[in-house]
């Protein structure tokens, strides 16, 4: 009986090692890595640029307390602020800590403007994290079940409604912040349509309000820009990112600009770990490596060929309902849940899972090969195929 927490409905499989898009089990049988550990290994798993550097740093300083300088965090900062055209960056450990961190932002925001309730506007589908305040703003009943009294001070809308964004405004003074993600990752895959970003945008500067963008998943050259917002044509107030910033380390960031650059100050927020110096060095490979290599531009290249050799490989009839989604952020709307299609796809040693219950989601690595991404289409296709016979007999 394991010592574990029962908290992950696991797979029958055990990884010993990985090397760019593949990883072993002790036997060395090889699976081809279509989700990187949910968004994270974007650069292949054991990047040498990325272990080198942690190697390097290892040898050096493993951790230091935030209450001194840390030159390899301040030189992650500078380089990422430069990329995402932001002001000023807080560092922690993971996507939820980033959105909390932002959340405690916009709400003393609120306050220094006088307002005594802050609230929020978020979106319907939204997944923003499992601590207390990201939960709450997850548009997921379902995991928010047993988790009550949740956290005051989130207005709710539907995804690409700008009439609901108005009425929201209108029907409550106490708005102080926007938060969305340019990709809905959990939420099914899906894009926001560009007329609902652009209002998203245009309201906030109206309205004094913080637009505050989770790219917790969709950054870090996944959708074909370092952001996802920068295909927009316009920059967000605050940005959050972890998943492929340390390809595998722990690292979140809550990147801010002009105002929302500072509102912080010392006492306002901390993180014991947060920016260490072993998370930083993997953190600045992964960054110098996306950009000196524009592998983002190999986002929708890879997209297109993992898509043209699935779509060539099917046989019909062909059940796919939509293809969502941007870059490396592939989704395959089904009609039906499928969960099924995850373990099928194990025996084609193909590794994906499936969101929102019927859409096949693909995440995989920004450096894979050509052939690689025509395998990935193969085996996938084979994986439809074999649900489509089995449902249909």
């Amino acid at each position: 009986m394991s010592s574990i927490m029962p908290t992950y409905n696991r797979l029958p499989l055990s990884f010993v090692r990985g090397h760019g898009a593949w990883l072993y089990e002790a036997n060395d049988t090889a699976y081809l890595d279509a989700l990187t550990g949910i968004a994270v290994t974007g650069l292949g798993h054991c990047h040498p640029a990325v272990s080198r550097a942690i190697a390097d740093q290892a040898s050096q300083l493993v951790h230091c307390s935030n209450i001194y300088h840390i030159p390899v965090q301040e030189a992650l900062a500078e380089r990422l602020c430069a990329v995402a055209g932001m002001n000023s960056v807080f560092f922690c450990n993971s996507g939820a800590e980033a959105n909390e961190a932002a959340i405690k932002l916009a709400r003393l925001y609120g306050h220094q403007q006088g307002i005594e309730s802050p609230a929020i506007i978020v979106l319907e589908h939204a997944f923003h994290g499992r601590t207390l305040a990201a939960l709450t703003a997850t548009g997921n009943a379902t995991i928010q079940v047993g988790f009550g009294p949740l956290v005051p001070g989130f207005v709710r809308i539907p995804v690409n409604n700008i009439d609901a964004l108005d009425e929201a405004i209108q029907k409550h003074p106490n708005i102080v912040a926007v938060l969305a993600e340019p990709v809905q990752g959990e939420g099914g895959v899906r894009r926001l349509e560009d007329a609902f970003a652009k209002a998203l945008r245009d309201r906030c500067t109206t309205h004094n309000l913080l637009l505050m963008f989770d790219e917790v998943q969709s950054g870090n050259g996944r959708t074909g820009s370092y952001f996802a917002y920068q295909q927009l044509g316009f920059e967000p107030d605050v940005v959050t990112t972890a998943k492929g910033l340390g390809n595998g380390m722990p690292i979140g960031a809550c990147l801010a600009k002009n105002a929302a650059a500072k509102v912080l100050s010392a006492g306002n927020h901390g993180s014991t770990y947060g920016g260490n110096p072993l998370a930083c060095a993997a953190a600045n490979a992964v960054v110098n490596t996306i950009e000196e290599q524009a592998l983002a531009a190999r986002a929708p290249i890879i997209r297109s060929l993992i898509l043209d050799s699935m779509l060539s490989a099917l046989r019909n009839p062909n059940p796919i309902e939509a293809i969502t989604g941007q870059g490396l952020m592939i989704g395959l709307a089904m009609p039906d849940a499928c969960p099924e299609i995850v373990t099928l796809a194990v025996k084609n040693q193909l590794l994906l899972n499936v969101t929102s219950s019927k859409v096949i989601r693909l995440l995989p690595a920004l450096t894979l090969s050509d052939d690689e991404a025509v395998l990935i289409g193969e085996r996938l296709a084979a994986t439809i195929d074999h649900y489509t016979q089995r449902d249909a007999g």
